[in-house]
């Protein structure tokens, strides 16, 4: 084989043979010793270093953007918290006998059917979506048993239920923050599900330099099943945003209810008016 062919292999691909070097000259050539130019691998950076100059560090003079303090976003999942052959019992208890209704919600003036049932439970009336779902002091036993459970599990009293049933897979909510005044600062919500499986969709407030662009935004999809609890507290309602979206292939119907603390609305506040809180620790 020619030396014009000749090869050497080199990390799984071909590569020429290196030109000659020039002939060592000056301190070289007079036998002087000389600095190893291609020391070990684990000797790079531990011997002294020849830097032209020092790096010094100069205080900026322009003022920097000072850094938000980091939010403390809990999201908590306990499936299983209702055994399967219980649950089972309470979801039918409960299709059966709560006063489930369709509420009729509005939007820039224009009325619109929810495409799911509900029902209220609470000394205080809870306003969201320009629509308002009466006091209801009168809970179901089955729901006083069910509050007992779910306030030991996450460690917070309740005074208040919002009831859902999704009666089949086009059945819907869109994406919200439970960020009204009523609810007050970061609020502790419980979710239980009982009945068939849905997603439940999660996805993060776009900073505001992103004029409401949720194209970018991180998102998270968690499937709730038959007899799973979902805790959300911290700066959940502040900075993320979820929903339980259509879906187009068979689902049976769900209930899921929503244990939450009420308070009376704050003076000067329209009901049902959203509170926003930026740049809390």
């Amino acid at each position: 084989m020619s030396d014009k062919r000749q090869r050497a292999r080199v990390q799984g691909s071909w590569a020429k043979q290196l030109p000659k070097q020039p002939r060592p000259t000056g301190a070289v050539a007079n036998n002087q010793p000389t600095r190893n130019v291609n020391p070990e691998p684990n000797s790079w950076g531990s011997g002294p270093q020849n830097t032209p100059k020092t790096f010094e560090f100069h205080q900026p003079t322009k003022q920097v953007r000072g850094v938000p303090p980091v939010k403390v976003i809990e999201l908590r999942l306990l499936p299983g918290f209702i055994p399967p052959e219980e649950a089972d019992w309470m979801f039918s208890k409960l299709l059966a006998e709560l006063p489930w209704s369709q509420k009729t919600n509005y939007r820039q003036g224009d009325a619109y059917e929810e495409p799911r049932l509900t029902c209220w439970f609470g000394e205080l009336p809870y306003t969201y979506a320009r629509s308002t779902l009466a006091a209801n002091t009168q809970w179901h036993p089955s729901l006083l048993t069910l509050r007992g459970a779910v306030e030991q599990a996450s460690g917070c009293g309740f005074n208040s239920l919002l009831c859902n049933l999704y009666r089949d897979g086009h059945d819907s909510i869109g994406w919200h923050s439970d960020d009204e005044a009523s609810l007050g600062h970061r609020p502790t919500i419980a979710s239980l599900s009982l009945g068939d499986t849905r997603v439940f969709g999660v996805r993060k407030q776009p900073p505001p330099e992103e004029n409401g662009d949720y194209t970018y935004v991180e998102q998270i999809r968690v499937p709730l099943s038959h007899g799973t609890l979902l805790v959300m507290d911290g700066a959940m309602q502040d900075d993320w945003q979820h929903q339980v979206a259509k879906e187009y292939h068979d689902r049976g119907p769900r209930i899921n209810l929503t244990f939450r603390t009420m308070y009376p609305e704050p003076e000067g506040h329209r009901p049902g008016t959203k509170l926003r809180f930026t740049n809390q620790s």
